[in-house]
């Protein structure tokens, strides 16, 4: 089983960050590749998996340029090796058990009710610090957050990785997408323990395309949806 990584970036000047997820994640024998300056995250990640030349049960993960990976190589492998699993779809570092009719799966409500898992920590810009955002026990979800997703090439081409014609933004909601698919097409999603440093404050949720995708997600899916 190999592993493959396959990650958008605006500029073939890659930042420190992004040098240094490259670097972490080819020391752990990732094979890594670099998609810059693409129109659309959907054609980008297609573009990639056939990039990848993986073998069905090869495990590629798709995660954004901003990320900090502290896990050990031991404690990365042993994460992502639930992706090999038969029945198991999309890994992820954090989700919900519960998407519930906004389709928002950090949904505040849901989150207080205890329906959401996995944990993330946030840089927060203004102060150089660095917050534990903890939204519960590991375990299965139905939607994941897609600053880092993991699957074997297989599910991932059983999910399809295009964008839906209903969708106006080229950038928005394919995680939701994605992830939820996984889950109606029968595989269990999980979230997974990974150390991981994210280096965004979510601004990306403030664009017109996101709402729009968001509400076209709403208007073509059955919610919720529950494990």
């Amino acid at each position: 089983m190999k592993l493959f990584a396959i990650i958008c970036t605006r500029d073939s000047n890659l930042s420190e960050i992004t040098s240094n997820l490259v670097s972490t994640l080819s020391s752990y024998k990732v094979d890594v590749k670099l998609l810059v300056n693409q129109n659309s995250i959907f054609e980008a990640y297609e573009k990639g998996l056939n990039l990848c030349k993986a073998n069905p049960k090869d495990i590629v993960i798709f995660c954004h340029d901003d990320l900090i990976l502290k896990s050990t190589e031991a404690q990365f492998i042993a994460a992502i090796g639930k992706c090999a699993y038969k029945k198991v779809g999309i890994v992820g570092p954090a989700g919900t058990t519960f998407l519930d009719k906004d389709a928002v799966w950090w949904n505040h409500d849901k989150w207080h009710a205890g329906y959401h898992r996995g944990v993330v920590a946030h840089h927060n810009a203004e102060n150089d610090s660095v917050h534990s955002t903890n939204y519960g026990p590991h375990g299965q979800v139905v939607a994941l957050d897609g600053l880092f997703l993991a699957a074997r090439k297989e599910v991932w081409e059983e999910v399809g990785l295009q964008k839906p014609s209903y969708f106006e933004g080229q950038w928005d909601f394919y995680d939701i997408h994605y992830t939820t698919k996984s889950h109606i097409l029968g595989y269990k999603n999980y979230t997974i323990p990974l150390n991981i440093v994210h280096y965004s404050g979510g601004d990306l949720v403030g664009r017109d395309s996101w709402h729009k995708n968001r509400m076209s997600f709403i208007a073509n899916t059955q919610l919720p949806i529950i494990v």
